[in-house]
C-alpha cells in the first residue's frame, strides 16, 4: 500500500480530533506486534486511542530505534471502522520500520485520522476517563509536526 501524503490537510485539521478529546489508553506492554480487536474498540467513536507499550523508557538509547512496538494494518482498519478521532503510541513509529511499508500510516492518514508518535507518560493514565490534547502548529506544507501532548483526567 503506498504512503498517503496528507501534508496539505494539516493546516485544515479539525481541532476536535486533537484538542480536549475523550480518550482511551490500551496497555500493551510486552507486545511488539500490537492488535486491537473490534470488541476492544466498541465505544471508541470520537475518542483518541492511545497505546501504552512502555517503549518510551528507551528514549535516548539505541534500543529506542530497534525492535520497537507497532500496530498492525488490521488494527488500523479497525480504528477507522470504529471512527476514532486520533491515534497515539509511545514508540518510535506506529508502523514497523522493517521493510519500509507503512500500512498503518496509509490507512489512518487516508481516513484523515491524525497519528501521534513518541508519547511519554502513558503509564500514568487510566484506561478511560481522561481527555487528550495534541494540537499541531498551523504550518502550510508540513507533513509531520511537533506537539506538546498532554492528558487531563476527569
Amino acid at each position: 500500500m503506498p504512503f498517503v501524503d496528507l501534508s496539505h490537510v494539516i493546516t485544515g485539521l479539525a481541532l476536535e480530533r486533537v484538542a480536549d478529546v475523550p480518550a482511551l489508553c490500551f496497555d500493551r506492554r510486552g507486545e511488539r506486534r500490537i492488535e486491537l480487536s473490534a470488541d476492544e474498540l466498541t465505544g471508541a467513536t470520537g475518542h483518541a486511542v492511545l497505546v501504552h507499550t512502555g517503549h518510551s523508557a528507551n528514549w535516548g538509547t539505541d534500543r529506542y530505534v530497534q525492535d520497537h512496538p507497532f500496530l498492525t494494518g488490521a488494527t488500523a482498519e479497525r480504528l477507522v471502522e470504529a471512527g476514532v478521532a486520533c491515534v497515539g503510541i509511545d514508540s518510535l513509529n506506529i508502523d514497523s520500520t522493517e521493510g519500509g511499508e507503512r500500512p498503518v500510516h496509509s490507512i489512518l492518514l487516508g481516513a484523515e485520522i491524525p497519528i501521534v508518535e513518541h508519547l511519554t507518560g502513558l503509564e500514568r493514565l487510566p484506561a478511560a476517563g481522561f481527555r487528550f490534547n495534541a494540537v499541531p502548529p498551523k504550518i502550510e506544507g508540513a507533513g509531520t509536526f511537533t506537539v506538546r501532548a498532554f492528558a487531563a483526567t476527569d
